[in-house]
């Protein structure tokens, strides 16, 4: 994980609500809406992701849907082009797709077959961590358009969800473990 200030720490933990048993029954949801409404959590969480990849950023992606909140301030930010990875079906053009292990079945998502140029420099931001799914079928999405990762920068990780040990071959970053 970086290092971070206890102030900028403590200040994204308390912009970010628990919701109990939402979407279901047991699952305590992280709602980041606080925060995206605080100008200056808002700002330190871009300033930090940002972070993640270095000075030398091509393209920021964010993953469907918060990713895309938090993906594209970062990308405004660093001076690099943004795209965005979307579920299965939503986006208009030629794509390539990763499929990737649910807890319950398989899910799918798109980036356009042109979004990546050989050798850019990608950082993939997204506002939560669980399981891993998603992150790992990014990166391998990232890197089958020959484009290089050269980091994740992740808002929250839910560290008791292992999500981390699908991602051993990247420079993952989370501001906060919860």
């Amino acid at each position: 994980m970086p290092v971070i200030a206890d102030s900028d720490r403590d200040l994204l933990l308390s912009r970010i609500r628990d919701v109990p048993d939402w979407p279901e029954p047991g699952v305590v949801f992280k709602d980041i809406t606080p925060l995206l409404r605080d100008p200056a959590a808002f700002d330190t969480a871009v300033e930090l992701l940002g972070a993640v990849g270095g000075e030398d950023v091509d393209v920021v992606v964010g993953i469907e849907a918060r990713g895309f909140i938090l993906g594209a301030p970062v990308a405004h930010r660093l001076g690099a082009g943004f795209v965005p990875i979307r579920k299965q079906g939503k986006l208009p053009w030629e794509t390539t797709a990763a499929s990737y292990a649910l807890e319950y079945g398989e899910a799918t998502i798109e980036v356009h077959v042109d979004a990546f140029q050989r050798g850019e420099r990608v950082l993939i931001v997204d506002d939560v961590l669980a399981t891993g799914g998603t992150v790992r079928a990014t990166v391998d999405l990232v890197r089958g358009a020959g484009a290089d990762v050269v980091g994740v920068g992740i808002l929250m990780e839910l560290g008791f969800l292992g999500g981390r040990a699908k991602l051993p071959d990247v420079n993952l970053q989370s501001l906060l473990l919860v």
